[in-house]
């Protein structure tokens, strides 16, 4: 029986890294006038490293005028990861970055059905506030049950402490849960905690291998596309009663 939904975010909620995080992560290094711009491409690349914070250390391996010293690129790294939520507040707040297709409605539906939701991501918790307050409303924090965010798990995704801490707080078990991700990584560590997962492919991980997800499509706001196929009476989404259907078949499976 389906008991919860944990949501990742960036790019499951909204499209939030090419025209979000990579715009204000540019920001932050014109203003510490530092040479570095992340294209979109480079960007997409980067997204194979989980945690904001952690691309600028990867991504310093190949910039010219880093510091010499580790301690001395961490305290960088620091730095203009917190001008980069500062920025990235001021895009989101300006309203440049919608819900996709069909969220809002999912939403709705758990909130109808009374299904406690969650939040499950390595983005920082100012940014999940930001974006949910804009999209949602201020009442959007009394919708879910868990927020385990960037801060609250040492290890990030594919890690699965993120999910295995949401678990634990909703007091379930991984197959009474689902979670909803789009990138490989996400799928990686939901699954590593035992969680089904459902894939709406997002900008950035459109053509990826999601080995081991439940399903996976283009978004909710579409039935075509999906794997496997959308049979639940629908007029033009995929809502909770697919969820439902998909999540008792693989129910049924495991105990064949």
């Amino acid at each position: 029986m389906l008991s919860a939904v944990l949501w990742d975010v960036d790019g499951t909620l909204a499209e939030t890294e090419r025209d979000g995080h990579r715009v204000a992560f540019n920001q932050a290094f014109e203003v510490l006038k530092l040479p570095w711009r992340w294209s979109p491409k480079r960007y997409g690349e980067l997204l194979h490293v989980a945690g904001g914070r952690e691309r600028i250390l990867h991504d310093m391996a190949t910039q010219p005028d880093v510091p010499a010293r580790p301690k001395h690129r961490e305290a960088l790294a620091r730095r203009l990861h917190a001008l980069k939520s500062e920025y990235y507040v001021c895009i989101v707040r300006d309203q440049q970055l919608p819900l996709r297709e069909g969220v809002r409605e999912l939403v709705d539906d758990c909130l109808r059905a009374d299904l406690p939701m969650g939040i499950v991501t390595t983005t920082s918790r100012v940014n999940v506030e930001a974006l949910l307050s804009v999209q949602l409303g201020t009442q959007w924090r009394q919708w879910f049950d868990v927020l385990v965010c960037g801060e609250d798990a040492s290890n990030k995704k594919p890690h699965p402490q993120a999910y295995q801490q949401a678990l634990a707080q909703l007091k379930l078990h991984p197959a009474e849960v689902l979670a909803i991700e789009d990138s490989p990584l996400g799928v990686r560590s939901a699954t590593a905690a035992g969680v089904p997962v459902v894939v709406t492919r997002s900008h950035y991980f459109r053509d990826d291998l999601v080995d081991g997800a439940m399903a996976v499509g283009p978004s909710f706001g579409q039935r075509r596309g999906w794997q496997p196929g959308v049979d639940a009476p629908s007029d033009w989404r995929v809502g909770l009663g697919q969820l439902r259907v998909w999540h008792s078949a693989l129910s049924y499976r495991r105990h064949i």
